[in-house]
């Protein structure tokens, strides 16, 4: 089974096509495309393949404007951050959908269904019906953070941040060149400003910068043990009920 895919993060569609040659090995997945312009030039020029994996916001814009410019006519399974509420609609008109992070069990499902079920048609209004829903503005993480200096005020750019964490009742970061300050946030609040991409909460006291990781080791009781830079005070554990979802953000 040939299988496409179009995505415009090269370490999620790494991380896709190893969990695909994985559900199936007989799948071989072909270089990924990364907007819609490269899509539609591939599809225009070469035989379609036996299925497309499609991430919805790419380079480019929507891939739903693949379907405005090229006829498809293999099964497509869309992939997407987006919440529950919104992909409902794709329940409903039996198209197949992979929501973000992918969970292997379901792209599982997804492959078993593809080799055994007919592909659904796929209606252009459908889709023209779609678009809006995900035409939402984007997510605005944070790109800096207020701080008070003394009876002054100053700013420090997120990018620069190693790690926020709690102590004390205070939510509290280090930034790239060791220097400390305190925040109003608290990390549940922090959790829905960062950008996933590059923040993450391996415990309940502490957000790491994937920048800041120096050492990952595995411990007791199926824990991992970080290192960081700059150094933190105390041993660094990842809450074992995150590992999995931690090394699944160290892959992309």
């Amino acid at each position: 089974m040939k299988i496409l895919i179009i995505e415009d993060e090269a370490p999620a569609a790494k991380q896709l096509a190893k969990m695909l040659q994985k559900a199936e090995p007989s799948i071989a997945v072909i270089e990924p495309i990364d907007s819609v312009e490269a899509a539609v030039k591939w599809l225009n020029a070469f035989p379609s393949p036996d299925a497309i994996f499609m991430d919805i916001q790419i380079a480019d814009g929507l891939s739903f404007a693949i379907f405005n410019q090229v006829e498809i006519t293999c099964p497509v399974v869309f992939t997407t951050a987006f919440d529950q509420y919104a992909i409902k609609a794709f329940r409903v008109n039996a198209l197949d959908y992979l929501l973000k992070p992918i969970d292997e069990d379901e792209l599982n499902a997804v492959v078993y269904k593809l080799k055994t079920r007919t592909p659904p048609q796929y209606a252009l209004n459908f889709l023209h019906n779609l678009v809006p829903q995900f035409t939402k503005p984007i997510v605005d993480f944070k790109t800096r953070f207020l701080i008070k200096q003394g009876t002054a005020f100053n700013f420090v750019e997120t990018q620069d941040i190693a790690y926020f964490f709690s102590e004390d009742g205070l939510t509290q970061f280090y930034t790239i060149q060791n220097k400390k300050h305190v925040i109003e946030q608290s990390l549940d609040e922090l959790d829905h400003q960062l950008n996933p991409s590059n923040y993450f909460r391996i415990n309940r006291k502490i957000i790491v910068s994937i920048k800041s990781i120096k050492k990952i080791s595995p411990h007791f009781n199926s824990r991992l043990k970080l290192e960081l830079t700059p150094p933190y005070l105390t041993d660094i554990f990842v809450a074992r009920e995150r590992v999995g979802d931690f090394k699944t953000w160290l892959g992309g």
